[in-house]
């Protein structure tokens, strides 16, 4: 078999890498620069790279032939965390070209860490973590962990069913919301469209929308715009899946106050925070060494959260003030340990800024105040447009100091990967 052209090689490379970065959920414009940054430091400084939220097309310089490669599905935060390991390694020179290659050729074969229970566990302490942060009530918790395992069934069979995976937010919010409503109209708790959302919190969109808002700040117009209307009819669907719950269970107005219960006080959202954190690492196969440090990123967040909802009435100072935390103290995790790339501590705060579970809840009130909702839904649009602008405002902040990450931090931690490869490989 002939020997694969070098330039053919490196287009597939980079087309593998954007893929990976891509599919872990990374803004397209942040791929983009950091494709062209490893293409220039593999001798091609005039290579030109186009990314969508599906697919990655590289050329190595202008009229070469272009390399085009599709996202398939998304990956784990420990697969992501191993695609930029991979991306600081080519770009430093640390990791040869066939090293990344193997690597990538076999990113989401990798096991998960917790096999055995891990996703289920996970699951249900994510229901139970959300719950304390958004409802924190025993009522809500109670009803967030029995939730929680059909959220987590339905995980699974969307990889396995096109139709499952296509209306799975439909499904998971109605079920949700039957449940709850039924428990309610017993008189088993209060403030039950809360209680709904803290078990399918972790499939809300929230993320999806402020990741294509800030791609269009940053000028990635195609890119943003698709991701808007793909978390806009996610989030529909949740809302049709809790509507019709709603019609079939004929629920009274009163049900559907958007109050929040607050019965465990102060210390209920803070337990919460690191509940989430165990969750997160359950279900993302993240390791035990990056567990610490994803939850100094999350308690960052929550408290900046908190102290911009103490000082202001308006909710869009504290969902700026997390977002900006969670974007600065994500680069200082970088800094002082390497082995937690930035984008790995950083995703997780966005089931913290919940703006998918506000979006939610205002769409719920167009059933019955109509009035009311349009005022809801437009100030959850503030919200999230002051996360997109959190996160721009802690990036910018950021960068000097994820500029000096890079050059000094990331370098001795992959001599060291690379020496126990040969150490393991010699084995």
């Amino acid at each position: 078999m002939p020997e694969e052209p070098p330039e053919r090689r490196t287009r597939r490379l980079l087309a593998w890498l954007g893929c990976a970065l891509l599919a872990g959920g990374m803004p397209v414009h942040e791929v983009e620069e950091d494709l062209l940054e490893v293409a220039a430091h593999l001798g091609h400084p005039r290579a030109q790279v186009a990314c969508s939220p599906t697919s990655t097309t590289v050329a190595l310089a202008s009229g070469r032939s272009a390399t085009f490669e599709r996202v398939e599905g998304g990956v784990r935060l420990d697969q992501l965390a191993e695609a930029s390991v991979l991306q600081a390694g080519l770009r430093t020179g640390a990791i040869p070209v066939e090293d990344a290659l193997d690597r990538l050729a076999t990113l989401r074969a990798q096991p998960h860490r917790y096999p055995r229970g891990g996703l289920l566990a996970g699951g249900i302490l994510a229901g139970v973590g959300i719950a304390l942060v958004l409802a924190p009530s025993w009522a809500s918790v109670l009803f967030g962990a029995l939730i929680a395992p059909w959220t987590v069934l339905l995980m699974i069979l969307a990889r396995h069913s096109l139709l499952v995976r296509t209306l799975m937010p439909f499904f998971a919010a109605f079920i949700a919301a039957l449940i709850v409503f039924l428990a309610a109209q017993q008189g088993l708790l209060e403030s039950p469209l809360w209680t709904m959302v803290a078990p399918i919190a972790v499939l809300l969109p929230g993320a999806v929308i402020v990741t294509g808002l800030t791609e269009l700040a940053a000028g990635s117009i195609v890119a943003g715009t698709a991701r808007l209307g793909h978390g806009t009819t996610q989030l529909l669907l949740f809302a049709l899946g809790l509507g019709a719950a709603v019609v079939l269970l004929r629920v009274p107005v009163e049900d559907l106050d958007p109050a929040r219960p607050d019965g465990l006080g102060w210390w209920g959202p803070m337990v919460g925070v690191v509940v989430v954190t165990i969750a997160i690492s359950l279900m993302e196969s993240v390791s035990i060494s990056m567990v610490p440090w994803l939850l100094v990123t999350i308690l960052a967040t929550f408290l900046a959260l908190t102290a911009g909802n103490t000082v202001s009435d308006a909710p869009w100072l504290g969902a700026f003030l997390g977002a900006a935390a969670a974007s600065l103290v994500s680069t200082v995790v970088e800094f002082l340990r390497p082995q937690v790339p930035r984008v790995i501590a950083f995703l997780p705060s966005f089931w913290l800024l919940v703006p998918g579970s506000l979006g939610l809840v205002s769409l719920t009130r167009v059933e019955v105040e109509p009035e009311a909702a349009i005022s809801a839904v437009g100030s959850v649009t503030i919200v999230v447009a002051a996360i997109a602008l959190g996160i721009i405002v802690g990036a910018a902040l950021a960068r000097p100091l994820r500029s000096a990450a890079r050059r000094i931090g990331l370098l001795p931690l992959l001599q060291s990967w690379q020496a126990s490869r040969r150490r393991s490989s010699a084995g």
